[in-house]
């Protein structure tokens, strides 16, 4: 396992430029704003070949010790505790104030090694930037300007020699683990789900609608098998986003969906299917990923309204009857095992193989259990078909007019699919391909005799009138 290293300070003073630096990633999110960055973020550092480690960007310190900031804080002493070397990051447009103070006496308490990077000294002559921060007394200052690279090298090689030389060689980054994404809207219990998986406050977890804007990844081992969670910030209706903060927050969302193998996509059970519930499931539908429905806060409903909630999720998902629907509480721990079956069925059916000969025998079936219909007097006529490619599921189709299909027989075409080789949690998608006509563009060239045949017969038929 590699040594990690953890990004420190106070907020807005340049942790996430930095981290994305040394990760060569976008991965964490970067505004004007004070307090982006709430959850830990991790990433590797490949920059120094034979020194690489972890990076653990944290939310920034306001020394406040409750709500949001609160937690914020909790999250990044322990990022802290947990770093082999702790890089101190200052800002040296404002100079050292005296929270930097109070943050510097707490990390001095953990017993680990530091580094004082002062970052912004764009313009700024950089022995005086030093001197402001001579007062920290630290062995190891080094100024620098994150967005622009500059002491980045001068901090890699400082990190080489304070890292232990006992590292093992870096993780293989592809090691088979399943990603989950927990997508929905803000509040539906993303965060209190991944908590509760992971047995501990990994994420802050909060009744704020938002808490969560950055995607953040955590490995899980469960009963032998490795998983990737993906904590997701809520999708909300486009005309709600107004903040350029929360913008970038759901395009990393997206980005996430794309990035997943199977997406988790979580319902209030208290508010039912809302539109924009509706919306999301239309993201992950367009993505093509494997889908499985967890209606949280079950534990809150009455017997009555659960009557009343499953009627409801079978009317308003009539468009994804497909996909598993799981109910469970994050809060108190129920329906897990439920809900991994589910998404293990759903994978399963997402990456299932197939051959050429069950494809195309499943075609002959469906073509002769239920014929396409006549179109301007012609019939729709399927040949064979071939697998294209998994999760989800593609089948390519090879025939005659295949472009007068109606969508209804395109949706028969799927359904068939889906209960002959019983997929289940994964959307289908075909491809159809005409055969081409070998006389498409080629004129009829008349010989010579058929030229003067062609004369007599106009010659009688003018003679006829």
């Amino acid at each position: 396992m590699l040594d990690m290293v953890a990004l420190v300070g106070r907020p807005n003073v340049g942790k996430s430029t930095l981290f994305n630096g040394l990760t060569r990633t976008r991965d964490a999110l970067v505004h004007d704003e004070p307090g982006v960055t709430r959850d830990r973020h991790y990433g590797i550092c490949r920059l120094n070949p034979e020194h690489p480690f972890i990076v653990c960007d944290t939310g920034g310190l306001s020394g406040d010790d409750e709500g949001l900031a609160g937690a914020t804080a909790k999250q990044s002493w322990q990022a802290a505790s947990e770093a082999a070397v702790i890089v101190f990051v200052v800002d040296a447009k404002s100079g050292p104030e005296v929270l930097d103070f109070d943050i510097l006496a707490g990390l001095r308490k953990l017993g680990k090694p530091m580094v004082l990077a002062i970052n912004k000294t764009d313009g700024k002559n950089t022995e005086d930037a030093i001197h402001d921060f001579a007062k920290f007394g630290f062995a190891h200052v080094l100024p620098m300007s994150a967005a622009h690279q500059r002491g980045v090298p001068e901090l890699l090689e400082l990190l080489a020699g304070l890292l232990p030389e006992h590292q093992t060689e870096e993780p293989v980054e592809d090691d088979g683990a399943l990603r989950l994404a927990f997508i929905g809207r803000p509040n539906v219990g993303k965060s209190t789900l991944v908590n509760r998986l992971l047995g501990e406050e990994r994420v802050i977890a909060s009744d704020v609608p938002g808490t969560t804007r950055d995607s953040i990844s955590v490995d899980l081992e469960r009963d032998g098998r490795d998983y990737r969670l993906i904590d997701t910030a809520g999708l909300r209706r486009r005309g709600k986003i107004e903040e350029a903060v929360e913008k970038f927050s759901v395009f990393k969302t997206l980005q996430s969906i794309q990035d997943c193998q199977v997406a988790v996509v979580m319902l209030d059970a208290g508010e039912g299917v809302t539109e924009q519930d509706a919306t999301v499931l239309g993201h992950v539908l367009e993505a093509g990923r494997a889908l499985v429905i967890a209606v949280n806060k079950w534990d809150n409903q009455s017997n009555y309204q659960r009557e009343q909630t499953k009627s409801l999720l079978e009317r308003k998902l009539s468009f994804c009857t497909w996909a598993p629907i799981v109910t469970i509480s994050a809060k108190h721990g129920t329906g897990m095992a439920e809900l991994f079956k589910a998404i293990h069925k759903a994978y399963d059916s997402a990456t299932r193989q197939f051959t050429t000969a069950e494809v195309t025998k499943a075609i002959e079936i469906a073509y002769v259990a239920f014929p396409p219909p006549v179109v301007r007097g012609h019939v729709a006529k399927m040949k064979y078909g071939h697998p294209g490619d998994t999760n989800p599921p593609t089948f390519i189709v090879h025939g005659n007019r295949l472009k007068t299909l109606p969508d209804s027989y395109r949706r028969y075409l799927e359904n068939f699919f889906r209960k002959r080789f019983k997929l289940v949690g994964t959307p289908i998608r075909f491809v159809f391909k005409d055969g081409d006509n070998p006389y498409e563009g080629k004129k009829n060239v008349l010989t010579e005799r058929q030229l003067e045949k062609r004369k007599r017969l106009i010659r009688h038929h003018k003679r006829n009138k």
